[in-house]
């Protein structure tokens, strides 16, 4: 096997001929990472050869894409692939497709190349490396068919790095253990997912759901018995709560987790990432026998998107003390309320009071979390440290005109409640924009009982808005409702809006965002700092006790809310070694 002390010993000949068939039919590559040796990790090492690429030019980077063969194309069929790509087709069942399957792919190389000028590239071997289905090789063909040339060049030459990290993981012996385990978890526990949804594939888990309550069972399962917490537990708003004991007893705990409820039908990563990276560390310290000096508070966050009723946060707002009695009256669209789906769910609501926590019991709340965005994924880089989580503020509301025949009002005599809306939301667009990191969104627009023939009498909507400090917020969110009134006013329509949540920006605490960027740069990984414009339960935790949080990057551009939310075994395996080093260094600091 391939070592790092080897290759930080050769000379360049022997460095490029090691590394050969990493990068197909591309030495250049390698000679140009050769200068940035010492290499100080296999991360350091498919980082130093990523950035070669990302430095080589257009037209380099156009002769490393058409380097690749196409899918089951002419090269495959002629045996002229190198011996790496015959291996990773042939994995994926590629020299086994059905005479269907094939007339497909060899439409879809044409099609593809007509547009791009390049072969498709994928890593067939896919996010955890065991590989991808022939039915899923075509969907992804199919869907990146419509990419513009842009991104798809981009996307390509993204598919080429992880195929250059497989091979490297193979040349090196080494094997994402633990982000596998992680990879792992994430699909088991998207196999429950809401009534309704079911044999769809939508993942959609909302709070107190009988799959909710399904992923909360499970994940206390597996907290005891497969990682060998201490104590485990479902408290009464919902979180699954398990602690590894400290060395000694009445030691402080590290606080950490994340939220297991989802959007509707959402990816397998948000939140959800945040509640396994520490309890693949845990299980290692149990495996190991070991105890730090201080123990470890793992929350799995009953409730963080607010899709079930009109609050957000309630798992971790019950830890700060937050928890607002008024919810429990809360109705959902079936006019359940909160209170009576909690006694479903055998959870005590007049417990809730007792769950905040005392911030001298702990000394520190951390969080891993998905980046959520497309800024890691763009650069090539497996990790990030948030160094503040935006502030946002959330509404919902209606707007109220007059129903009447879409054929016979006049366009000057309407009350159209859905145009009010539209006007709202071209608005908020240009608004946000003004001030260059604010943003705001009206997801949620609805005509009740709308037909095709009929002038919007009503029209339900959301509003988001978000921006980097309380203050800018505050002033996006005046200006939005000032020219909603205004709108209301000219149109000869009423509204009505109802905040649902408010949130302060949360900047990292300074010694802790400290501890991410070591363990970032032990990793030998460049240490990228950013914001969050997105909210995460660490935003409440902030108002306790010091916060700070590492972003994973996600693939396909790094969507999220949105079942192409995907991570790869080997980024995960990064977020472990990423929590451990900070516990280690929380090890040396208390010992």
């Amino acid at each position: 096997m391939l070592t790092l002390d080897r290759l930080n010993a050769c000379a360049p000949d022997e460095f490029v001929r090691l590394l050969d068939g990493i990068y197909e039919h591309s030495p250049w590559v390698a000679e140009g990472a050769y200068p940035r040796r010492p290499l100080k990790s296999l991360a350091h090492l498919k980082h130093a050869m990523a950035e070669v690429v990302r430095e080589a030019g257009r037209e380099r980077q156009r002769a490393l894409i058409r380097a690749h063969p196409e899918l089951a194309g002419k090269a495959a069929i002629a045996g002229e692939l190198t011996a790496e790509s015959t291996g990773e087709q042939s994995r994926a069942g590629l020299t086994h497709c059905t005479p269907a399957e094939f007339a497909t792919l060899q439409r879809l190389n044409a099609e593809y190349n007509a547009k791009f000028g390049f072969p498709f590239i994928l890593a067939v071997r896919g996010p955890r490396g065991t590989g991808l289905s022939r039915q899923e090789i075509i969907a992804t063909f199919e869907r990146r068919l419509a990419h513009h040339p842009d991104f798809e060049f981009a996307e390509a030459l993204r598919q080429i790095h992880r195929i250059a990290e497989l091979r490297l993981n193979d040349k090196f012996g080494f094997a994402p253990r633990e982000g596998e385990q992680v990879w792992d978890w994430a699909e088991t526990l998207a196999q429950h997912t809401d009534r309704g949804c079911a044999g769809t594939g939508e993942l959609t888990v909302t709070y107190l759901t009988e799959a909710h309550r399904a992923c909360a069972q499970r994940l206390a399962h597996w907290m005891k018995a497969d990682c060998g917490f201490d104590e485990v537990e479902i408290d009464a708003v919902g979180n699954v709560v398990a602690r590894y004991h400290a060395s000694r007893p009445g030691a402080p705990r590290l606080l950490t987790g994340s939220h297991y409820d989802t959007v509707r039908n959402a990816g397998k990563y948000d939140g959800r990432l945040g509640i396994f990276v520490p309890m693949a560390c845990v299980q290692a310290l149990h495996r190991a026998g070991r105890r730090l000096p201080f123990g470890i508070e793992v929350v799995g966050f009953a409730e963080e998107e607010g899709q079930r009723y009109k609050a957000t946060f309630l798992g971790s707002s019950a830890l700060t003390g937050q928890f607002d009695p008024a919810w429990l009256d809360q109705a959902d669209a079936d006019g359940i309320t909160m209170r009576e789906a909690m006694r479903q769910a055998g959870l005590c609501a007049d417990d809730i009071p007792k769950l905040r926590r005392d911030p001298a019991d702990y000394l520190g709340f951390v969080e891993v979390h998905i980046e959520q965005g497309p800024v890691l994924h763009e650069l090539d880089l497996p990790l990030g440290v948030v160094t503040s989580i935006n502030g946002g503020v959330r509404y919902v509301g209606e707007v109220v005109g007059l129903a009447s025949h879409a054929g016979t009002t006049p366009m000057d005599r309407r009350r159209d409640a859905a145009c009010a809306v539209a006007e709202l939301a071209l608005y908020v667009e240009r608004r946000a924009a003004a001030d260059g990191d604010s943003v705001g969104t009206i997801g949620l627009l609805e005509v009740p009982h709308g037909s095709i023939n009929v002038v919007p009498g009503r029209c339900r909507f959301s509003l988001d808005l978000r921006a980097p400090n309380d203050v800018q917020r505050d002033r996006l969110a005046q200006d939005v409702l000032a020219e909603l009134a205004r709108i209301s006013e000219r149109r000869g329509v009423h509204h009505r809006v109802e905040e649902t949540m408010r949130a302060s920006a949360a900047p990292s605490a300074p010694a802790w965002q400290s501890r991410w960027e070591r363990a970032v740069d032990a990793l030998g990984l460049p240490v990228h700092r950013m914001p969050s414009g997105a909210g995460h339960d660490a935003m409440k935790l902030h108002e306790l006790m010091p916060q700070a949080m590492l972003f994973v990057r996600g693939g396909n551009g790094g969507i999220s809310h949105n079942p192409l939310e995907t991570i790869t075994a080997d980024d995960a395996q990064l977020a472990v070694f990423a929590f451990s080093h900070l516990l280690e260094q929380l090890a040396a600091e208390h010992a």
